[in-house]
């Protein structure tokens, strides 16, 4: 199995989200980490909140990761699908972001995980720096 398509784990959110250019950290309520570029968030991990939480049990999951996406059209295209473990709750309704729980990270291949990261910063990161960046990452 080669890198990219073994299972991503919650490790490589941190080490792909601090790979991309210009980020900064920042610590959320429980020092929680928050990635960002040019001071806007583009993946954090999420303290529990009422809005996501276990149908069974109705425990808030602790394990909450957010992810800017592109567009809302990249957001649906994550949540629609049932085999995906990705989310959203009313909360994030006109907001363009997903959420995964930690637990389900490895759900998601390397490459898979390195790409919602990439575009999460894409969404976020300045005009200058994203043109910067893509050319310098040509794809195919």
């Amino acid at each position: 199995m080669s890198a990219r398509t073994r299972r991503a784990r919650v490790e490589d959110v941190h080490e792909l989200a601090m790979g991309m250019p210009h980020v900064t950290v920042e610590h959320g309520k429980g020092e929680n980490p928050v990635y960002q570029v040019g001071g806007k968030s583009f993946v954090f991990f999420r303290t529990p909140r009422p809005d996501a939480v276990d149908p069974d049990t109705g425990e808030r999951y602790p394990d909450v990761i957010v992810f800017w996406v592109p567009s809302e059209s990249d957001k649906l295209a994550l949540v629609q699908d049932e085999t995906s473990p990705f989310f959203t709750t009313p909360h994030f309704d006109g907001h363009r972001s997903v959420l995964l729980r930690a637990s389900r990270v490895g759900e998601l291949t390397l490459q898979e995980l390195t790409e919602i990261v990439q575009d999460a910063w894409l969404s976020q990161a300045s005009r200058r720096r994203a043109k910067a960046w893509l050319d310098a990452h040509p794809t195919g």
